[in-house]
């Protein structure tokens, strides 16, 4: 059964975890933006049924090169509610997986990619 959680609270509950990202990381992070979305649409070639809690799209720090900025369009970072929600079975259990969804999200903007995240337990 899909938790019962509003539309606000779990904005709410981004926004904490968003505030919850250190202050050096915040300081570093550069031309990012956040969204909440319900559902993740895949993309042609994805499986129609992939559930996916977050998505980083955009051009890492590591890979900007000196005329990165002219023009860039923000990166973007989205948590897919309704995917988290059938992820977790209790409302702790959607707190902690936002942050750990948000925490990996950022970390790809950094250029840390899914094989070191998972070594690192943020996958």
């Amino acid at each position: 059964m899909l938790l019962n959680i509003s539309d606000d609270e779990f904005e709410q509950l981004v926004e904490q975890a968003i505030d919850s990202i250190p202050d050096s990381a915040i300081d570093m992070m550069q031309n990012v933006i956040f969204f909440i979305e319900d559902e993740y649409t895949p993309r042609p070639g994805e499986p129609e049924n992939l559930e996916i809690l977050g998505l980083y799209e955009g051009t890492a720090l590591t890979e900007r090169d000196s005329g990165w900025d002219a023009g860039a369009l923000p990166d973007h970072i989205t948590i897919f509610k309704n995917p988290t929600l059938r992820a977790c079975e209790t409302y702790q259990d959607v707190v902690r997986e936002i942050r750990i969804t948000l925490m990996h999200e950022v970390a790809h903007h950094f250029g840390i990619d899914d094989e070191k995240l998972h070594a690192l337990g943020w996958s």
